[in-house]
């Protein structure tokens, strides 16, 4: 049984991917606002990545990293950090200093673009 959950993790993946693919969530009335946004007005350091998501399907680096950076930033991070722990014989979870780095910056990402003078950082 333990061997079916990544697959079905994967397929769960896949369908978002393809979702996200083939409807523009700015658009599209079947994505669901963010709801730290609806409840508190502020901006949650995901506000934007479904938007990114689909900016980063079509090819579109620069829209996606006006709606969400960290998002575009971290996919080749989390990459590289997987292709590290290949190389180097050991699972992501074996050394968690890089998840923790991430964690504190995606924190830190999610106070700065709701400060005063960095509206730009909003989606």
């Amino acid at each position: 049984m333990k061997r079916i959950w990544p697959w079905i993790g994967g397929a769960a993946i896949l369908a978002w991917v393809v979702s996200i693919f083939l409807h523009d969530p700015a658009s599209s009335p079947e994505f669901l606002p963010c709801p730290f946004h609806w409840l508190t007005g502020l901006f949650c350091p995901g506000c934007g990545a479904q938007r990114a998501m689909h900016d980063l399907l079509h090819g579109r680096v620069v829209a996606a990293l006006d709606h969400n950076a960290v998002l575009v930033a971290t996919i080749p991070l989390l990459g590289l950090q997987w292709g590290f722990g290949q190389w180097r014989g050991r699972s992501l979870t074996h050394d968690n200093r890089g998840v923790l780095a991430w964690g504190i910056g995606l924190v830190a990402w999610g106070v700065v673009r709701n400060l005063p003078g960095f509206e730009v950082l909003a989606p």
